[in-house]
């Protein structure tokens, strides 16, 4: 049984920072692309960072620069850190791991910006 479970959200303040984390078992961990996504309610779920299987990094433009997303196949997880955060990051954070046809999510963990 394949499962991806998050970690790490919570409440933080403007320009704050917090450190997500995503495990996942189940799955041939290293081979799989691995994203982390936003939603907000009443819009669409948006990428905001992937990691290849060979390590390779993508960012949504809205955060370079401020979030780092990292591998470690050996404990089969991914983290993204995210720094200097605005309130425009509030939304619910859910990791993604992809390989070909097999698309597996988990189940979301919340981050709020606010004063």
């Amino acid at each position: 049984q394949v499962q991806l479970v998050e970690s790490g959200g919570g409440l933080v303040q403007p320009g704050g920072s917090l450190r997500l984390s995503c495990a996942a078992s189940g799955i041939i961990f290293r081979l799989y692309v691995v994203g982390w996504y936003r939603q907000t309610p009443g819009k669409q779920r948006e990428l905001v960072a992937y990691i290849t299987s060979d390590g390779r990094t993508n960012y949504a433009d809205s955060v370079k620069g401020r979030l780092t997303i990292s591998r470690d196949n050996a404990k089969n997880t991914v983290a993204l850190q995210m720094n200097n955060l605005k309130p425009e990051n509030t939304g619910v954070y859910s990791c993604n791991c992809q390989m070909g046809i097999q698309d597996y999510w988990g189940q979301g963990t919340q981050v709020t910006v606010s004063s």
